[in-house]
């Protein structure tokens, strides 16, 4: 099912939640809503669940106004952070629970409700547990079971608010992959909430990047790590050097002096030079575009990760090197940034 957000704006009291919010999800895709706390991702949510209402704007499941229809109406699996389980109910039970309070004439026979519990454990690979209750199993476990007990309603829309937000990093990282291989069985449409940056990398098809109750960029994992549209975006998806610059007749002047930077159509006046750690060539100072001194130099592995005072205007930085590269701490040094975008500042 296609879901058509459309100039949303959600206020509480003098916050403004969401901000004149447009979205497309494309029917059986996978998206993630991505931000900070605070930046409207779970208010997004909550509305195209049903559970809040915009103050303007319109929600649309397939063309059909979603705003005039209620929770149950909109028929959406909705899995919560911390799982929602009924503690007094057994596994079956929870899972058999949406199907059980349907309006009688929309009721299952029992042994189709019984048969599609079996059906649903086998998918999430936990039907030994079914006589168990929530208090016997992991939390992964608990996690597994809510997302089966909000499929089982066989819901248009697939929600999920910090699915792995309560979990330890190793549990998180093998539930993402289960969810997205669980997904291409499935195939129904679902909006995911986190603030985990790796997380929506890995999991989704399409990754919507939100700050301060608006949509600062929507696309594919690679396009937003790679092609990051603002200056939050690439300092919120995976690590950013950031140097201070200035902008002065089309060239970058870094420390004071020009540099053969390209200022990407950054106008006149100060501006922030954005490259990924391991986009950074270590040169010459005599040939640099900057120059530093080494401070620290620690890790294993292929790479090191190098802590760097930059000269003029001192700035920190850490950027990654290759192990045959070796740098001692106190020599100075010259950067080159590789990849990199100019983002201006403010006024």
């Amino acid at each position: 099912m296609r879901i058509e957000i459309r100039d949303v704006t959600k206020r509480f009291g003098d916050f403004t939640a969401l901000d004149n919010v447009g979205l497309d999800v494309r029917s059986g895709e996978l998206v993630a809503l991505l931000g900070p706390s605070g930046s409207g991702k779970t208010t997004l949510l909550r509305i195209i669940a049903g559970l809040e209402w915009p103050d303007d704007g319109r929600v649309m499941f397939d063309g059909t106004d979603a705003l005039s229809r209620s929770v149950a109406e909109r028929h959406v699996g909705f899995v919560f952070q911390h799982y929602a389980l009924f503690r007094h109910m057994s596994v079956f039970e929870n899972i058999a629970f949406g199907l059980r309070v349907r309006p009688r004439a929309q009721r299952l026979p029992e042994e189709r409700i019984r048969e599609k519990v079996h059906e649903l454990l086998e998918l999430v690979q936990l039907k030994w547990l079914a006589e168990r209750y929530p208090s016997q199993l992991s939390g992964g476990q608990r996690q597994r079971i809510a997302l089966a007990r909000a499929l089982a309603i066989e819901p248009r829309v697939l929600l999920l608010d910090e699915p792995f937000g309560a979990l330890d990093a190793k549990v998180r990282k093998e539930l993402r992959r289960w969810l997205r291989t669980l997904h291409e069985d499935i195939h129904v449409t679902s909006v995911f909430v986190t603030h985990d940056q790796e997380e929506a990398l890995e999991v989704a098809d399409r990754i919507v990047v939100m700050d301060k109750g608006r949509i600062e960029q929507v696309g594919a994992p690679a396009e937003v790590h790679d092609a990051p549209a603002t200056a939050f975006v690439h300092e919120f998806i995976g690590e950013s050097v950031v140097v201070p610059v200035t902008v002065s007749d089309r060239k970058v002047h870094l420390q004071g002096r020009p540099t053969a930077i390209d200022p990407q159509g950054a106008g006149n006046g100060s501006a922030r030079l954005f490259v990924r750690p391991y986009e950074i060539e270590v040169v010459s100072p005599s040939s640099a575009a900057l120059t530093g001194v080494v401070k620290r130099v620690h890790g294993l592995g292929a790479a090191r990760r190098v802590e760097v005072l930059l000269s003029g205007p001192e700035t920190l930085v850490e950027i990654d090197t290759p192990r045959h590269r070796p740098l001692a701490v106190g020599e100075t040094i010259g950067l080159n940034p590789q990849r990199y975008r100019i983002f201006a500042d403010a006024r």
